[in-house]
């Protein structure tokens, strides 16, 4: 998300983190001025596909939702599939560590995990120009890579997602945007190292611009499935759109391909408050084909009702 928001987000959620302990250690607290007076449920969303396009069939259809915490299940989400039995893998405000917030990554988006384990979380900074990927081996052990900012790059690092092969990684800006970034896979593509630069390899240039994309996940090897906080709904027609990005082809790091965009569904928005959600994080299990997809509720709401939901294809 834009610095800004992201820190009217930090700010609101940090008071809400206060007012949660608050809370569970003094019985129910009465709502601040950020928290809307209206309670009305939000209808259910629309799921049609305005796109006129072959793509729209792959229809994904609500199975069920958890709730997810504001504090450490508000930014991103991933499954893992070694070491065997992994537990899902969640990102927010309140999984940064200490060490690094204080060295000013303050910022945590929807991290991903190839398929030999590797687990990568994207930061980003309020100051600088670079971003940094943090990866977990399979053993435990953390190493952080750091990549200097191509010239026009924003410096927003919103989620991470491995291409099926695990060589690759595509991450992407916040905005309107035409494209997304590829980068080699940090801790498993050979050309990376932690005391050396992450660099840019390719660029995937798609043919419909999207905006705030908090989160994409590989369906296969050229198919990526994307949520989107398009707070508008001019480019597609509705606002919160789940995404399909079809790539010419898998991406190699030697060459640029192109992505053809289509929007699927609007992402659920159902709440006991009124206000603006937030589409978050995106995951897809290829162990059991299940796609999540992480929205915050409005205002206080964001304690309550925030959810994981869970989409089956068809």
């Amino acid at each position: 998300m834009p610095l800004r928001a992201r820190q009217r987000c930090h700010t609101v959620l940090t008071g809400l983190a206060v007012l949660a302990l608050s809370v569970a250690l003094a019985g129910p607290a009465q709502a601040d001025a950020l928290v809307p007076a209206a309670d009305a449920l939000v209808p259910a969303a629309d799921a049609s596909a305005p796109a006129a396009d072959a793509r729209t069939a792959d229809t994904w259809t609500e199975v069920g939702s958890d709730r997810a915490d504001p504090l450490t299940e508000s930014q991103g989400l991933a499954s893992v599939e070694v070491p065997a039995g992994s537990p899902n893998r969640y990102t927010g405000i309140g999984t940064i560590p200490f060490g690094l917030s204080t060295r000013g990554w303050n910022h945590v988006g929807d991290p991903d995990a190839s398929y030999d384990g590797h687990y990568v979380e994207p930061y980003q900074r309020d100051d600088g120009n670079t971003k940094m990927f943090r990866v977990q081996a399979p053993d435990g052990s953390w190493s952080e890579y750091v990549h200097t900012l191509s010239p026009g790059e924003a410096l927003n690092n919103s989620w991470s997602a491995v291409s099926p092969d695990g060589q690759w990684m595509l991450a992407g800006e916040w905005g309107t945007m035409n494209r997304l970034l590829v980068f080699p896979n940090p801790g498993v593509n050979p050309a990376t190292s932690p005391s050396e630069n992450l660099p840019q390899a390719a660029t995937v240039h798609l043919d419909h611009a999207v905006r705030d994309v908090q989160g994409c996940d590989f369906l296969d090897a050229t198919t990526l499935l994307c949520s989107s906080d398009d707070p508008e709904g001019a480019l597609f027609g509705i606002t919160k759109p789940l995404l399909r990005i079809d790539l010419s082809a898998a991406p190699n790091g030697t060459a640029d391909v192109t992505g053809h965009v289509t929007a699927l569904r609007q992402l659920p928005l159902r709440s006991a408050c009124s206000g603006g959600f937030e589409a978050e994080g995106i995951d897809y299990d290829r162990r059991t084909g299940t796609l999540r997809v992480i929205v915050v509720s409005p205002g206080f709401c964001v304690l309550t009702d925030s959810k994981t939901y869970r989409f089956t294809r068809g």
